[in-house]
């Protein structure tokens, strides 16, 4: 066994850091200052679920697949999102739905059998993380994953998923699509609404799976509740975020906006650390993720750096 170093798997944190369409700007103020009182003392108005942070089962749902009410951040075992890890390099396309298959065959490349994930914590590395920006295309136009994918992860018994995407789910399972009471629908770099754009692009098959109405309609009702019934079965909208509930509703937690270095970890095993605050009655929390590895196992690639320039990658920052 060699060294053991970290590497910090965390997006920085800011004002201008990127957020989802709909949340509000972090504010971030000064209550003393060093030249006025001699200490520097900050304080900070911001969404949990702003950069890089953990979701809990209740930020999607009122009760779990167990029947008991849905537990807050306080209520998960403090190694929840904790553990030894690995990250599986998913090669997808650009506003591709991550299914099985995909899964499998990332950890196919990374030598490890699904069946070994058991307890484990599992990283994703779409490159998602590398387009962290306030932009449409790491929010719209993401990558993502879905009911198959979240039924997967439980059929597997993982203990947690951290993405480096905007969700734990594909962008059009989420309220930017016509999910949830939101159904923002929001206009792509087309001018047309992202659910027009992806079904002109990948066909209205391709695009029913995100949405309840149009699946029912081209494959009917007792192929929707095969696919989505055991959603519906304990209240919950079966399109709206399937895998943040497939997931969280059988005790998986989940990190969204894992970034940082992910790439010199990518297709590694090592031990993730992750701690939420320990907030009573909480939905979720900011957090911060760091990879123990030996030194000799990191990818050679260069550090991540970010230019932020009020948003993410920034490469306006050059001009």
């Amino acid at each position: 066994m060699g060294k053991k170093v970290f590497v910090d798997l965390t997006h920085p944190f800011s004002a201008e850091i990127p957020r989802w369409p709909y949340f509000v700007k972090p504010v971030i103020d000064s209550m003393h200052t060093m030249a006025k009182g001699g200490v520097l003392t900050q304080r900070i108005d911001c969404v949990q679920h702003t950069g890089t942070h953990a979701d809990a089962p209740r930020h999607v749902m009122e009760r779990e697949f167990d029947g008991k009410r849905a537990r807050y951040t306080h209520e998960m075992p403090v190694d929840a999102y904790t553990g030894d890890a690995i990250c599986l390099e998913i090669n997808i396309h650009r506003w591709g739905l991550i299914m099985p298959e995909h899964l499998e065959d990332a950890c196919q490349r990374a030598n490890i059998e699904p069946e070994a994930l058991k307890g484990m914590v599992v990283c994703l590395n779409t490159g998602m993380h590398r387009k962290f920006d306030d932009s449409k295309e790491y929010y719209h136009y993401s990558c993502g994953t879905g009911v198959e994918a979240g039924k997967w992860f439980v059929k597997h018994h993982v203990k947690c998923v951290a993405m480096d995407m905007q969700a734990l789910d594909h962008p059009l399972h989420t309220a930017m699509g016509l999910n949830g009471p939101p159904k923002m629908n929001l206009i792509g770099n087309s001018g047309k609404p992202i659910t027009v754009e992806y079904a002109e692009q990948f066909g209205e098959a391709a695009y029913a799976e995100f949405e309840k109405d149009a699946y029912i309609n081209l494959h009917g009702q007792a192929a929707y509740d095969a696919k989505f019934g055991d959603l519906e079965e304990i209240g919950c909208e079966g399109t709206w975020e399937p895998c943040h509930k497939e997931m969280l509703g059988h005790g998986i937690v989940g990190v969204e906006n894992l970034g940082g270095d992910l790439d010199k970890v990518s297709g590694k095993r090592f031990r993730f650390y992750c701690f939420p605050i320990r907030w009573y009655m909480g939905d979720g929390s900011m957090v911060r993720c760091v990879a123990e590895i030996d030194e000799a196992d990191i990818n050679d690639v260069p550090e991540r750096t970010y230019t932020y320039c009020g948003t993410g990658y920034g490469p306006a920052c050059e001009r």
